[in-house]
């Protein structure tokens, strides 16, 4: 069954390929796509192309459907296209001529768009909760270790003294920037494009309000021709705020792979968490983190992807945003994948407290020689020409006790002010709206 068959056959080489991967990708799509008809359904009640008995009937069928989603007996076979077809011709089976009266109203392209948005925004609650939950590992490290030294570096070049607390915290400040790219793109996720039908409305009296409020969008996307310009531009921007933890997370992982070389030893993995060589005995490889960079590279091309496709489109549907679903679904799991890896990992680090210790971090500490010859009256350009001439005639004895307060630094790492700028953030998020909405959608009456 076709939601648009008419009385003629489509070759099936076309079909095929029109067709691609939508049964396959519109599974994750269906239980979002089963909350946009329950409330589709309630609104079409309201202005009377249902009646109570039908959307009775129809509220059954739809969470029998949500059910077998949930535990995973729910599948869509061929001939059907996709899961919007699934659910008319599951309807249209069980209850007749009831069954067909579900599309009133809408098009599968606000049906698509409904549901990608919703599948969006539960997918960025995860992703949140995620990123929130490596926060605090992050946190709960820098605090354990905010006291032990470790080298900094800037060119690849020996730098001045940080601190593995230092270090953590970075990261984990680093997440809240990331989680505020993830804010925008869940508030445009978060607007109702059902109702906008083909992208050109109805002459159906449809309240969009209602759904608004049933779905628990925060507000909808009021011109329909607009609603239909967000199909692509909200996988794009969603694309960005992946791009940025993604980033964040290539970062982190560069860093780990680099600095537990035996050139730097500033930490290591216990054994069981790298692999070996087939060919070197003594090899331990940190393939875990090499793969979270690796993958995370990847995810950053996403958002370039969906702007490649969506390029120079002119207003209206196009079937090629039918080919973004798949590289979406496939950012999205593998950012959950490599948060959830670095969670599992991050904690198992084993720091080397002594990393400082090495003959060639001796001229790390030359700042703090500089400062002490500023804070005894030298301008600190002379106070510096001063330690370089003394290093230059190898006269420099250096100096391993440090004394910094400022905001920010080795010894005021802000960590309560951290954790107070991630609690707003989640908090401004209002995940319990959407939340409550869905939960109230699918109660058994």
């Amino acid at each position: 069954m076709k939601l648009w068959q008419k009385h003629f056959e489509t070759d099936k080489m076309i079909e095929k390929f029109t067709i691609g991967t939508d049964r396959e990708t519109d599974i994750f799509l269906a239980p979002y796509d089963i909350l946009a008809s329950l409330a589709h359904a309630h609104m079409i009640t309201s202005i009377g192309l249902l009646s109570q008995e039908e959307l009775k009937a129809i509220r059954k069928e739809l969470l029998l459907m949500y059910q077998q989603i949930k535990n995973g007996t729910f599948s869509i076979e061929p001939p059907l296209e996709d899961i919007h077809s699934k659910i008319e011709f599951v309807l249209t089976q069980k209850l007749g001529e009831t069954g067909k009266k579900i599309h009133s109203g809408r098009s599968r392209n606000d049906q698509v768009l409904t549901a990608l948005k919703l599948y969006i925004r539960a997918e960025i609650r995860q992703i949140t909760h995620l990123v929130h939950q490596l926060f605090e590992v992050l946190l709960e490290r820098a605090q354990s270790f905010q006291d032990v030294l470790m080298p900094g570096y800037t060119h690849l070049q020996v730098a001045m003294p940080s601190s593995f607390g230092l270090w953590f915290s970075a990261y984990a400040e680093s997440l809240t920037d990331d989680l505020l790219v993830m804010q925008a793109a869940y508030r445009v996720a978060n607007q109702n494009p059902l109702g906008s039908a083909a992208g050109y409305g109805t002459s159906f009296p449809l309240n969009r309000q209602m759904t608004t409020e049933l779905l628990g969008f925060e507000t909808m996307n009021y011109n329909v021709i607009n609603a239909q310009f967000t199909r692509g531009k909200t996988e794009k921007i969603l694309g960005f705020a992946l791009n940025s933890i993604a980033s964040t997370l290539s970062r982190l992982a560069m860093d780990i792979c680099l600095y537990s070389g035996a050139n730097y030893n500033f930490w290591k993995l216990p054994d069981e968490l790298t692999t070996g060589s087939s060919i070197m005995p003594h090899k331990k490889n940190p393939d875990v983190f090499e793969l979270i960079r690796g993958k995370c590279n990847q995810i950053t091309a996403f958002s370039n992807e969906v702007s490649l496709i969506m390029n120079n489109l002119p207003s209206g549907y196009h079937r090629e945003m039918q080919i973004i679903k798949q590289p979406l679904i496939n950012a999205i799991t593998q950012l959950k994948d490599c948060l959830e890896m670095t969670l599992y990992a991050i904690p198992r680090l084993e720091i080397n407290r002594r990393a400082i210790e090495s003959d060639c971090y001796r001229y790390m500490f030359s700042v703090e020689l500089v400062h002490e010859f500023v804070k005894k009256g030298l301008s600190f350009r002379d106070a510096y020409q001063k330690v370089s001439q003394l290093i230059e005639n190898q006269e420099y004895e250096e100096i391993k006790t440090i004394h910094h307060t400022h905001e920010g630094s080795i010894g005021n790492l802000c960590l309560e002010k951290i954790r107070e700028k991630i609690d707003r953030i989640i908090t401004d998020f209002q995940f319990h709206i959407a939340i409550s909405a869905e939960e109230k959608l699918t109660l058994e009456n």
